[in-house]
């Protein structure tokens, strides 16, 4: 098996952690500065502009596209159910009606006599960030976001997949050189961020998925067995926000590598605490 490994990653036992938690768009801010926050407690939230369906009315209706604001049945601005009539025309002497429906819900955004399209945009999309850390609100930033702060351990991986998930911290090896299969994974892992040795093998994956474990650190995993459960090969279009179906944080890097008695020792340390992890 080839190994792949990068030294002088961050590993420290206290220091103050300081997370800014920002919104993809202005929205509003739920907590103000002194605050105490939990992992899920939410610190702002705002809407995302929904999806735009564009509806070729005039081709559907059959008709010239400077007609088919006389034969709509809803303007600008109005709402619209999914699957609702929003156009509709007669032709031959009134024997034959022809109906353009919508596929979303929404609102009608522009109507054009050039083009003969019409707009429907989604309704809005509910976005709220967390704080991830238990931890006080320092910083807000207005209609944008919090800083959140606290002091704990920060151990830095060298790669990950899986986003931001918070949970109790369960030791599942002996040491930091012992291979993490299957076998020490049982429903007790339930809801726990893993702890391995060396390598995780990709039954030892599975199984934490399976049991609902929150995340999983171990010093080395295959990239054949990461490669197979990605369904792709690894390289540039990574970017860590892939769902595994829970976190996965390696420290030290691809083969069968023992993590560092630094880092094993750190988290074994913490066993039992309520830790946060992201992949990404």
């Amino acid at each position: 098996m080839g190994h792949a490994y990068t030294p002088g990653l961050k590993v420290t036992e206290k220091t103050l952690i300081t997370k800014k938690r920002i919104l993809p768009l202005k929205g509003e801010v739920l907590v103000k500065v002194g605050d105490k926050v939990e992992p899920d407690t939410v610190v702002a939230q705002t809407l995302l502009p929904g999806a735009v369906e564009p509806i070729n009315v005039a081709n559907i209706l059959g008709i010239p596209p400077e007609d088919v604001e006389l034969q709509m049945l809803k303007k600008e601005g109005e709402k619209v159910k999914e699957n609702e009539v929003i156009a509709k025309s007669k032709s031959f002497f009134g024997l034959f009606t022809s109906e353009c429906k919508t596929k979303t819900e929404g609102t009608v955004e522009n109507i054009s006599s050039i083009t003969g399209q019409v707009l429907i945009r989604g309704n809005p999309q509910p976005v709220e960030i967390k704080a991830y850390l238990k931890g006080e609100v320092v910083e807000v930033f207005e209609e944008e976001g919090v800083a959140v702060s606290t002091w704990g351990s920060f151990i830095q991986g060298i790669f990950g997949i899986g986003g931001e998930t918070h949970g109790k911290l369960k030791i599942v090896c002996k040491n930091n050189t012992e291979v993490l299969t299957d076998k020490q994974i049982d429903k007790d892992c339930n809801g726990c961020v893993l702890v391995g040795g060396s390598l995780v093998t990709a039954s030892a994956i599975k199984k934490a998925i399976s049991v609902g474990a929150k995340g999983l650190v171990a010093g080395g995993f295959s990239d054949r067995d990461l490669r197979d459960f990605l369904g792709y090969d690894l390289g540039v279009a990574i970017t860590g926000s892939e769902d595994l179906g829970m976190t996965l944080v390696i420290t030290e890097g691809f083969g069968q590598i023992n993590m560092a008695e630094r880092t094993f020792g750190l988290l074994k340390s913490k066993e039992g605490e309520e830790v946060c992890i992201n992949g990404a």
